[in-house]
């Protein structure tokens, strides 16, 4: 797997706000863990869920910063999101775990200057 053009697609899918394209980039029982907002949430249900109220409902655009690969199952991706929401623009980190080339588990995080 091409961890740099799969990452550059998961984005590209949230920004096109298509969710089922989205959510085919997870394993069925992926986590994704936001401390940001205070929940987990899990399998496609709950990643529908985040990726409904957070991203679409604030119109949120991602902009990949900078990807570091740490091996074949692990990345980390900078981002800077903009959209309506309080702030307007605002940093953001995912770390990735990967397993049979889909995300097993995302963590995110907002980045406060």
């Amino acid at each position: 797997m091409n961890i740099t053009s799969f990452i550059e697609g998961w984005i590209t899918a949230g920004n096109q706000y298509d969710t089922e394209q989205y959510l085919g980039y997870y394993l069925p029982d992926a986590i994704l863990d936001d401390p940001s907002v205070g929940r987990k949430f899990t399998k496609h249900k709950g990643i529908k869920d985040y990726f409904e109220s957070y991203f679409i409902g604030y119109q949120t655009q991602t902009e990949i910063a900078h990807i570091t690969i740490h091996d074949s199952t692990h990345a980390h991706l900078e981002v800077v999101f903009t959209g309506e929401f309080p702030e307007g623009k605002i940093r953001g980190t995912f770390d990735f775990t990967f397993r049979e080339n889909k995300i097993a588990f995302v963590k995110a995080n907002l980045l406060h200057d």
